[in-house]
């Protein structure tokens, strides 16, 4: 079984971004039930008023705000599925898993079109919430242990938070040049775990 992330590492650029100027382009009346909420969480975080978190539920807010939601995703995919890489469709296999910290009701969709399996942050519309599991960091590596998965041959990623994961695999891929380039992962010298543990306490953010 291979396994990949999503964002940054086969698909090009962050979905969760690219679906929310989707929405914004649909939805002309976010701009001023949203946006202005952004704005402010955004220069609140800059200067360390609130919580990475915080700022991450106001972000994916606007997925509680969208009346035909399911109708949007299903057509954002029909248009932007093609930005997955030529690279990772060359090599697709029906038992690839697809883990991401990005929202189950965007990435689920994606992973239908393409045919293979997929694990996702779980976000709950009704509240506008996340669940109890945030795919980032050690969580992805935690999941696969407690799902008694398979070996993994081979691990994607574009970040070096994925690096517990990236231990799991046989052999591991660092993805680079948005998405496009394959690289083998890093060696664990003291610099590069110096990075690890940046991007690791930094916590998760979509790609902003």
């Amino acid at each position: 079984m291979n396994v990949y992330d999503f964002d940054g590492t086969i698909y090009h650029p962050d979905c969760a971004v690219s679906f929310a100027f989707w929405c914004l382009w649909r939805h002309p009346s976010l701009a001023f039930t949203y946006v202005p909420k952004l704005v402010k969480s955004a220069i609140q975080l800059k200067q360390k008023k609130i919580p990475r978190f915080l700022f991450e539920r106001t972000f994916f807010s606007f997925l509680c705000m969208i009346d035909d939601f399911d109708e949007q995703i299903e057509k954002f995919w029909d248009k932007h599925i093609s930005r997955v890489s030529a690279w990772y469709l060359a090599q697709k296999r029906p038992d690839d898993l697809i883990i991401s910290a990005s929202p189950n009701c965007i990435i689920e969709p994606a992973a239908r079109r393409l045919g293979v399996n997929f694990m996702a942050t779980e976000y709950d519309r009704d509240v506008g919430a996340f669940v109890d599991n945030l795919m980032f960091a050690r969580e992805k590596a935690a999941y696969i242990f407690d799902q008694g998965f398979p070996d993994i041959e081979n691990f994607y990623s574009d970040s070096l938070a994925d690096t517990p994961l990236a231990l799991c695999a046989e052999k591991a891929h660092l993805v680079t040049h948005n998405a496009q380039q394959v690289e083998d992962w890093p060696k664990l010298d003291i610099d590069t775990v110096k990075k690890i543990h940046e991007k690791i306490d930094t916590g998760w953010s979509v790609h902003l």
